[in-house]
């Protein structure tokens, strides 16, 4: 990734619950690792301006404001809690009432990666994300770091690897690159998996099996090649499987820390690949998952 670290560093999205939580103590530990600022931000929705009653309106406003001021001051102390001395990193506070969903969108444009934590409920193919998650999954300007409720606040053990789905396409290129920056700032190493079928491929009639599975390897290794060299302290274990993508990259998160994915993409038989099925991975794995949106 650019070395280039944008104004507001890495920006979280706190609102008090114990999902925004666990976000901050994510981007705290993350930005005192890269050494970048880190931004809370809360975001409300105004008071609606429609109300008759001015005082009524103005003592809302001023309850919005104060409350919003004690949740940052919360998040505040679990980041600072974290960074131990303060010095290494700047830890800045935003207050805003606007609509929160554009609003973080708008700002991730001049953020290196935002952060915002989910509740985490919902499986495979079944479950929701919150709306501002989900929003800014598909819509923000800068890599996009999902942490679900009832994570712990200390990263997934510090010597898991790091795992990353690859397709061949340019959205699993920036995944690729972002989870050899994440493994090698981790001191850890890396699982590539590449899915190249949403179906049981071996049973297909006339299917060339063994052209398939060389055609395969073939481009994941080409995929890989280029960041293998410029991160020869990443040790890489190629992972290729026949089974439906999101799946395999669920199962395989299991003894992950970090689950890396693409916005959109496409497997070696055309079929969508990451999009539907990195919405799918981020609402079902237990680890923080990043989807590697462009800058």
């Amino acid at each position: 990734m650019s070395s280039t670290t944008k104004d507001l560093g890495i920006i979280v999205g706190v609102d008090g619950s114990p999902a925004s939580d666990a976000a901050v103590s994510w981007a705290a530990h993350d930005a005192v690792m890269r050494g970048v600022p880190l931004t809370l931000m809360h975001v409300q929705d105004p008071v609606s301006r429609t109300w008759s009653q001015a005082k009524v309106l103005e003592e809302v406003s001023g309850w919005q404001k104060a409350e919003g001021q004690g949740i940052l001051a919360n998040a505040s102390k679990i980041a600072r809690d974290i960074a131990n001395d303060t010095s290494q990193i700047a830890i800045n506070g935003e207050l805003q009432f606007a609509a929160p969903g554009p609003t973080l969108v708008d700002r991730s444009e001049n953020a290196d990666l935002i952060v915002v934590g989910t509740d985490g409920r919902g499986a495979l193919a079944r479950g929701l994300l919150g709306s501002v998650s989900s929003g800014l999954v598909r819509h923000a300007r800068c890599p996009v770091v999902v942490i679900h409720d009832g994570e712990p606040r200390i990263p997934h053990p510090t010597n898991a690897p790091v795992l990353v789905g690859v397709d061949g396409s340019s959205a699993s290129e920036l995944a690729t690159e972002i989870a050899f920056d994440e493994a090698s700032r981790r001191n850890v190493g890396l699982i590539a998996l590449h899915a190249w079928s949403d179906r049981e491929l071996i049973e297909l009639p006339g299917v060339d099996w063994p052209a398939v599975k060389a055609d395969e390897e073939r481009l994941m290794s080409e995929a890989l090649a280029g960041w293998q060299e410029r991160y020869p302290d990443v040790s890489v274990t190629k992972l290729l499987v026949c089974d439906r993508p999101a799946r395999a990259l669920v199962e395989t998160s299991q003894s992950a820390q970090l689950v890396v994915v693409g916005s959109r993409g496409r497997n070696a038989l055309t079929r969508t690949f990451l999009g539907s099925v990195s919405n799918a991975v981020v609402q079902s794995v237990r680890v923080p998952a990043i989807v590697a949106r462009p800058s």
